[in-house]
Order: C-alpha cells, then structure tokens, then sequence
C-alpha cells in the first residue's frame, strides 16, 4: 500500500499559527505516515518549529524534524538534535541547507558540518549516544527482559529529479546521493517537479547507480500562475508551459485550484502507477488541496472530517 505524507512550515505570525492548527487536525485525521516540518537556518524558527513538532506528537502523528548545516557548530546541531529527540522526535530530513540571502555560495556559511552526508551521521551518533541499549520482552515469560540495540531513527535526505543547481552533472547528483545512503540515510525526498518522467527516470538511473531507499516523490499542488512563475523563480525548474497556460486562462479563482487539483492528481496518479512507494505532499500550511489530490488519487477513501477545536469569541464585559 503506497504511503503519504506532508510537509509544511512553522508559522510565523499569531493569526498564521492560528490558521495553520486549523489546518493540522485536518491533515493528522488524515492518517499521514510522517508529518515533516521545515526548520530556518540559525534557528530562526527553533521555537515554532518544536511546538508544532510536539503538537504533532500529541496528536499521534509523527514528526519528520528539519535539520541544515547552515551556521552551525558541532557542539549547536548536537544539543538541537538532541532537543529534538528528547520531545520524542524519531525522524529527520537531514539538509546541506542553502546560503541565506545576500550571502554567496562562495562564502563560508556551512559551520563545521560540511554536507548532508556529514549532518546524517551526526544524528546517528547522537542518537546512538542517547539510546544506546532497549530492553525488549522475550516472548514466552512476561515478566523477562533482553537488552537489545536502542531505537532508530529514520533520516530523510533530498533528491533531485533534475539535478541539483550547484551539481556538475546527473552523475555527481547521483554520487551525493549514494554517499548519504552509505552516510546512514535510508529515505529520500524529492524536490518538486512537474513531469512523471523527470522521477520515473531520476528513480530507474538511482537503482542502477545502487541507491535501494526508498525515494517519496515530493508533489506540490500549484493553484495560482503567481504561485507557479515565483516556484519556478526558487527553485530553478523549467516552466511547464502547459500548466502555466491553464491557469492564465482560467476564468475564477475556483477554476484556477480545478487546474491545479487536475494537474497535481495526474502527476501523483502517473508517478504511484510507475512504481512510486508513496505521495510527499509539500502544503503551503492548507490541508484542502492536498487531501483532494489523496482522496483522488485513492489514497484516503474521502476528506476527513474533524469537529471545529477553535476557540469561541471572549464574551464582551459591560
């Protein structure tokens, strides 16, 4: 059975958190696999980013914590690593990370930790340190115990589909690739893309170079060509003229998110028909488009539904 999983990112205002816990329930009820949640470099969103990490854990879903090697010394993605698996976090995207603005990519701006590869075995290691023995029961005597090695955690890294915009060549792309597999990864998340083939084919030539992780195509419902030109802006992909023309001629707003929905349901449907294990949804902090694409693509039976949580209005005094 193919998985699914989201992604969002911490907000960033009062109004943004209350709109994004609205959100969550929806997304929680679900029945996700993970829940990743992003994490800004230097720790500019460390606070938020825990809250909706331990909200997520109450809610019995479970986290997928972002980590960048951006500015950090050892001894900081240590204790942060640390923090997290102290609130219970298991799972983790492990991130080279990119320069912050107004910094190049020539400048020093990595810390101590040099590479995605190097930040994976450091999870490792702490966790190791952490947990290093369980006492597991022995079946047969109920009140027996056997030490056995201590809880693992899962680490997520990024694959790209069309290369990464600092790699030389598909060939040094799927080296990286390897060498955070050998590093101790074992799951892959794919930046966005817009074609079936670019993951299909991306995926064929992994498993030739020797990548056996799973590799979770990473999908991202696109609802407006603002949205769509400023995505592309980011990221680096090539236009796919073909969606930007359905959404410019879309009359309404309703029939921009239906080109959208459209588009999305048929990349997740062609790529899960190819082999896919699974559906990486990034959200943008809603949880209607992306649950219409799983309930489309018949990964969920329909839209879940959850009793309204928020807040009545404070009662005015006289």
């Amino acid at each position: 059975m193919a998985t699914f999983s989201f992604e969002l990112y911490p907000p960033r205002t009062p109004a943004a958190e209350l709109a994004l816990y609205e959100s969550l329930d929806h997304l929680i009820a679900a029945g996700p696999e993970f829940i990743s949640v992003t994490y800004g470099a230097n720790g500019s969103s460390r606070e938020s980013s825990l809250g909706v990490v331990r909200r997520l854990l109450a809610g019995g879903v479970s986290p997928m914590a972002h980590l960048t090697c951006v500015g950090s010394s050892y001894a900081e993605a240590t204790l942060l690593i640390r923090e997290f698996l102290d609130a219970g976090v298991t799972s983790f995207l492990a991130l080279r990370g990119d320069p912050p603005a107004g910094v190049s990519e020539g400048d020093s701006f990595l810390g101590d930790l040099g590479s995605a590869g190097e930040l994976v075995q450091l999870i490792h290691r702490v966790q190791a340190e952490k947990d290093q023995f369980a006492q597991v029961p022995v079946p047969g005597f109920p009140e027996a115990k056997r030490l056995a090695s201590g809880r693992k955690v899962t680490i997520a890294v990024a694959a790209f589909p069309h290369g990464h915009p600092r790699s030389r060549s598909v060939s040094q792309d799927l080296d990286s690739l390897l060498a955070k597999q050998a590093a101790g990864a074992n799951l892959a998340i794919t930046q966005l893309f817009f074609e079936p083939d670019d993951y299909l084919g991306f995926v064929q030539m992994a498993r030739s170079a020797g990548v056996t992780m799973r590799i979770l195509p990473g999908i991202m419902p696109v609802l407006t060509p603002t949205r769509l030109t400023r995505i592309v802006e980011l990221s680096g992909e090539a236009m796919p003229t073909g969606l930007l023309r359905g959404l410019e001629t879309a009359s309404t707003p309703q029939a921009q998110h239906a080109v959208g929905i459209q588009h999305a349901v048929a990349l997740a449907s062609e790529v899960l028909d190819g082999g896919a294990p699974g559906l990486h949804l990034y959200t943008f902090n809603q949880h209607r488009p992306v649950l219409e694409i799983l309930a489309e693509t018949g990964l969920i039976d329909s839209l879940p539904s959850v009793p309204d949580s928020r807040p009545s209005a404070p009662k005015e005094h006289a």
